[in-house]
């Protein structure tokens, strides 16, 4: 019988999430990749060269493969971005005055309807990824525009660059400029000559090995994948919403919108639904809810729409830096996982200014504070008591929580021999880092974590890996 192929070994630090409350630390570690990306196997306490070079020949593997980390590096799983709208990437960090619905046909619509230039997207669309790879974003749920020619340029883009990516040709059909919006048919048509095109991207990587003990590999997964993205309730006519639940029937696609974001958004949605109990229950009317659903927010969601949810199995994306940016309001995260429904983290670019996942985990601890100071003295909210979102949970929610979002958390989201190796090197002492480490951390290695979460950034995270394969970072020499 063959020996499985082995690509790489990681020698050093893992830390990862076993569960929602359970981080998991494991120092002097083994890690190895098969050809195919997928982690073969996970040797722990590994302290002594004679360890090594035992497991080095069980495998059949040369010393040259392995890559040693320093004591203060660790490998984590990469980043899970549930919610970015890559064309408003220019706007990051600009027009923050107004709230969604101004904020929106100011800003956003305007630099939106830009992309019907193919040229343009090429100028915007390569600086996305390559930040959001920087960033250690080895997954990421993307909203385009209605542009199809640009969408397809973007979904190429992401392939090319090897990011794992969730990309939706967006859809809307009224209350839109008139300048920058879609037919019914034209939305419906174009959505499936983009879903066509992206199903295609992967089909000549797609890796499928049999006759021999490799075959427990079968194949790796597809890296980009369409996703069904109806704007929110009030950009799209309840013919439409129909038609792109049809859609996501027929190709089995996961589906992505807006729920419950701004006080106004959801009047507005009451007036354009109004025998319709309230905005959950619309995306339910038209059978876009499931447990492929990512919905982006859900502040002000009442007892009822979150019973809705988790019967569901739909997934909320918590952007607390978009929340807070244009003043919608604070999530109430706990209650959420109170109610066991799926959390993960969006950036929400540019709603939210952080092209970082590490920007919304310390939001997101934020928020959870401010809820729990605010509930302090209501004693007819006892859940939330005392219940602020801890280290472990955020991470979670930065990695197997995304990877539950995308219907991935047997893929990805932590080291399990199995799933595929997306990761990231992280060394808190790269050059001109902002995390000083003392002598003191260095017995404490979830010290030293907890920092680069808090503390650390883009120059922290030294390599990217998706699907085994070094996409972002510094090569070793």
């Amino acid at each position: 019988m063959m020996t499985r192929i082995i690509s790489q070994i990681f020698y050093g630090t893992l830390i990862h999430s076993l569960s929602l409350t359970k981080l998991s630390i494991i120092p002097n570690a083994l890690l190895g990749i098969d050809k195919f990306g997928k982690i073969a196997f996970v040797e722990e306490n590994i302290t002594n060269e004679q360890n090594i070079n035992d497991i080095l020949s069980k495998w059949n593997i040369n010393e040259e493969k392995i890559i040693r980390l320093t004591k203060r590096q660790f490998l984590i799983p990469g980043f899970v971005d549930t919610h970015i709208h890559a064309p408003q990437f220019p706007n990051a960090g600009t027009g923050l005055d107004l709230p969604l619905l101004e904020w929106l046909n100011k800003y956003t619509f305007p630099l939106e309807k830009s992309y019907s230039s193919l040229e343009f997207a090429k100028n915007v669309y390569p600086v996305v990824i390559n930040n959001l790879l920087r960033n250690g974003t080895t997954t990421a749920v993307y909203f385009s525009t209605i542009h199809l020619e640009s969408s397809k340029y973007l979904a190429k883009l992401i392939h090319e660059k090897g990011q794992r990516g969730f990309l939706g040709k967006v859809n809307m059909d009224r209350n839109c400029p008139n300048d920058y919006i879609e037919t019914i048919e034209s939305s419906i048509e174009d959505t499936k000559n983009f879903v066509e095109y992206v199903m295609n991207l992967d089909e000549k990587d797609m890796k499928d090995v049999k006759g021999d003990e490799e075959s427990i590999t079968n194949q790796v997964t597809r890296l980009v994948t369409p996703i069904i993205t109806p704007r929110f309730a009030i950009s799209c006519s309840s013919e439409l919403l129909h038609s792109l639940s049809k859609l996501a029937q027929e190709y089995d696609l996961p589906i992505q919108s807006h729920l419950s974001e701004n006080k106004d958004e959801i009047k507005f949605v009451k007036n354009l639904f109004p025998n319709l109990k309230d905005y959950t229950s619309v995306y339910e009317h038209h059978n876009l809810l499931n447990q492929k659903t990512i919905m982006a927010h859900g502040i002000y969601l009442s007892s009822d729409e979150r019973n809705l949810i988790k019967n569901l199995k739909v997934g909320i994306s918590h952007c607390p830096n978009s929340n807070f940016s244009l003043s919608s309001g604070i999530c109430d995260v706990r209650k959420l996982l109170n109610d066991n429904i799926k959390v993960g983290l969006g950036t929400d670019i540019s709603g939210g200014f952080g092209k970082s996942i590490l920007d919304s985990i310390r939001n997101a601890s934020v928020a959870s504070k401010v809820i729990h100071f605010s509930n302090q003295n209501d004693d007819r909210d006892n859940n939330n008591k005392n219940s602020h979102l801890t280290l472990p949970e955020l991470f979670y929610l930065s990695t197997m929580g995304g990877a539950n979002l995308v219907n991935l958390e047997n893929v990805i989201g932590n080291f399990e021999v199995g799933k595929e190796f997306d990761a990231l090197l992280i060394d808190p002492e790269s050059p001109q880092s902002p995390i000083d480490i003392f002598d003191y951390d260095d017995d404490n290695i979830e010290r030293i974590f907890e920092k680069f979460i808090f503390l650390g950034d883009e120059r922290n995270i030294s390599r990217v890996y998706v699907q085994g394969n070094f996409v972002s970072g510094t090569e070793f020499k």
